[in-house]
C-alpha cells in the first residue's frame, strides 16, 4: 500500500505557496518604495514650498515697510483694518488656518482620526495658512512664518502620501512628523534643529521604523534650501565663545530671566476664564473682528512708541543686536514683547518663533551692563535661546536651533545650560508647554460637547 501524499509535499501546493510568497514580497517592496518616494519627494516639495513662502513673507513685509517709510500714519489705518479682515476671513471654513499651525500638527499626531487629519491638514487650509500669514505681515503683524511652514509642510507631505495610496496610521503619522520637521529645517536652514524639533516638540515618541525616513526627509528639506540659496546662517556666522569665569553668572541670570519672561508670555496668550484675562478672552469670543481691530490699534501705538520697530518678525533688529550694533533702545524688549502678545491675541494667522527670537535677543542690551565678563552678542545669543526655551518649554530644540542659526558651536554648553534653566523656570508659571496647551484647545474646539 502506497504512502498518502500530504499537502505539504504536494508539488502543486508548494508551487502555489511559492507564488503567493513571491507576490507578497513584491507587494511589500512596492509599498516600501511608495513610502520612500512619499518621504523623499515630499520633503523636496516641502523645501520648495518653504522657500516660496519665505519669499512671499519677505515681499509682503517689504511692502508694509515701504508704506511705513511713506508715512507713519499708515499703521493706524492698515493694521487694524487688516487684522479685522484676517480674523473675519477665518471665522468660517478657514477657521483652522488661525494661529501658529504647530498646535494643529500636534493635534493630528495625538489624535490620529482620519476625519480630524483630513480637516486640519486639508490643502485649502494649508494654502490659506500661507496666504493669510503673508497677509498678516503685509499689515505689520508681529508674527513669524516658521510655525505656518510646519503646518504647510505636514499638510503637504501627508497629502502627497495619501495620493500615493499610503493609508497605514503609523505611516501617515510618520509623514506628518517628517513634514513638520522638514518645514522647520527649510524655514531656518537648520536640519538638526528640525530633527530635534520633531522628537521633542511634535511628539514625545519616536517610531524606530520611521526614524531613517524622517531623518532623510528633514535633511532633504534642508538640502533644497542649501542648494537654491547657498550656505548661510539665519543670524549670520557669529562664531561666539564663552570662557569659564564670571560669564557663567550671566548664563544663570539670563536663564532665569528668559524663563520668567517666556512663562509670562505663555500665561498671557493661553485662554483662561479667570481674572482680567478671562474677561478679555470672553470679549474676544463675543466680538472677534472688533477685538482684532482694537489689537491692530494697540500694535500701531506700540509701533509709535518703539520708533516703528515692533512690526514683522523682528529679524533686522535681532541681527543688529547680535552684531553688536543695535538699532533699538533698551525699551525695545518691552514693546516687542507686548507686540507679540497683542498679535497673537488678535487671532491672526502667524507663528511666534521669529518674534520670540527678537524678544530674547533684546535681553542683551537690557542685561549686558549688569553682567561681568560678557559681551553684547554673547548676552543676546543666550537671551535669544533662553526666551525661546521659556516660551516653548523645549530646551533641546531651542539649543540646537540657536547654535545652527548663529553658527556658534563653541557656545553649546552655555546655551544648553541657559535653555535648561529657562525651561525649568517657565514650568513654574506655565505647567503645560505652550504648543501642547494650544493643541488641546484645538482638539476641544473640534470635539462636540456632550450633554
Amino acid at each position: 500500500m502506497s504512502d498518502p501524499v500530504f499537502p505539504d509535499t504536494d508539488p502543486e501546493v508548494a508551487a502555489r505557496r511559492r507564488l503567493h510568497l513571491l507576490r507578497h514580497r513584491r507587494r511589500r517592496r512596492l509599498r516600501e518604495w511608495r513610502q520612500r518616494i512619499a518621504f523623499w519627494v515630499g520633503a523636496v516639495l516641502v523645501g520648495l514650498a518653504g522657500l516660496a513662502f519665505a519669499w512671499l513673507a519677505d515681499a509682503s513685509f517689504g511692502l508694509f515697510q515701504k508704506m511705513l517709510q511713506h508715512s507713519a500714519i499708515w499703521p493706524w489705518l492698515v493694521t487694524p483694518l487688516g487684522f479685522a479682515l484676517l480674523v473675519w476671513l477665518t471665522q468660517g471654513a478657514l477657521r483652522d488656518a488661525r494661529g501658529s499651525g504647530i498646535p494643529q500638527v500636534i493635534a493630528t499626531l495625538e489624535r490620529p482620526e482620519a476625519d480630524l487629519r483630513a480637516r486640519l491638514l486639508a490643502p485649502p487650509i494649508a494654502l490659506a495658512k500661507l496666504l493669510l500669514t503673508a497677509g498678516a505681515l503685509l499689515v505689520g503683524g508681529s508674527v513669524g512664518r516658521e510655525g505656518p511652514t510646519v503646518h504647510v509642510g505636514a499638510a503637504l507631505l501627508y497629502g502627497f502620501g495619501k495620493r500615493l495610496g499610503l493609508h497605514g496610521r503609523r505611516t501617515l503619522s510618520g509623514l506628518i512628523l517628517a513634514g513638520g520637521a522638514a518645514g522647520i529645517a527649510a524655514a531656518f536652514n537648520t536640519p538638526l534643529g528640525g530633527v530635534v524639533f520633531a522628537i521633542e516638540e511634535l511628539t514625545h515618541t519616536f517610531e524606530q521604523r520611521f526614524s531613517g525616513l524622517v531623518l532623510t526627509a528633514v535633511l532633504l528639506g534642508g538640502i533644497v534650501t542649501l542648494g537654491i540659496v547657498g550656505p548661510y546662517s539665519y543670524l549670520g556666522a557669529l562664531d561666539l565663545r564663552l570662557t569659564w569665569g564670571l560669564g557663567w553668572i550671566g548664563v544663570a541670570v539670563i536663564g532665569v530671566v528668559g524663563g520668567l519672561l517666556g512663562g509670562c508670555y505663555g500665561r498671557l496668550v493661553l485662554p483662561t476664564d479667570q481674572g482680567w484675562l478671562g474677561r478679555l478672552n470672553a470679549l474676544r469670543g463675543r466680538r472677534p473682528v472688533a477685538f482684532a481691530a482694537a489689537c491692530g490699534l494697540v500694535l500701531a501705538a506700540l509701533g509709535l512708541l518703539s520708533g516703528q520697530h515692533v512690526f514683522g518678525t523682528g529679524y533686522a533688529e535681532t541681527h543688529a543686536i547680535l552684531a553688536g550694533e543695535p538699532v533699538t533702545g533698551g525699551d525695545f524688549l518691552l514693546w516687542k514683547f507686548l507686540a507679540n502678545v497683542v498679535s497673537y491675541l488678535a487671532g491672526v494667522p502667524g507663528g511666534l518663533f521669529s518674534p520670540s527670537l527678537a524678544v530674547g535677543a533684546a535681553l542683551g542690551p537690557w542685561l549686558v551692563d549688569w553682567l561681568p565678563g560678557m559681551s553684547l552678542p554673547q548676552c543676546a545669543l543666550l537671551g535669544l535661546a533662553a526666551y525661546l526655551a521659556g516660551v516653548t518649554r523645549t530646551p533641546l530644540t531651542a539649543t540646537v536651533i540657536t547654535l545652527e542659526l548663529a553658527h556658534s558651536p563653541d557656545m553649546a554648553l552655555p546655551v544648553l545650560a541657559a535653555c535648561l534653566l529657562a525651561a525649568a523656570v517657565s514650568g513654574w508659571l506655565m505647567p503645560v508647554p505652550l504648543y501642547h496647551a494650544l493643541s488641546q484647545q484645538v482638539l476641544n474646539a473640534l470635539t462636540p460637547r456632550r450633554n
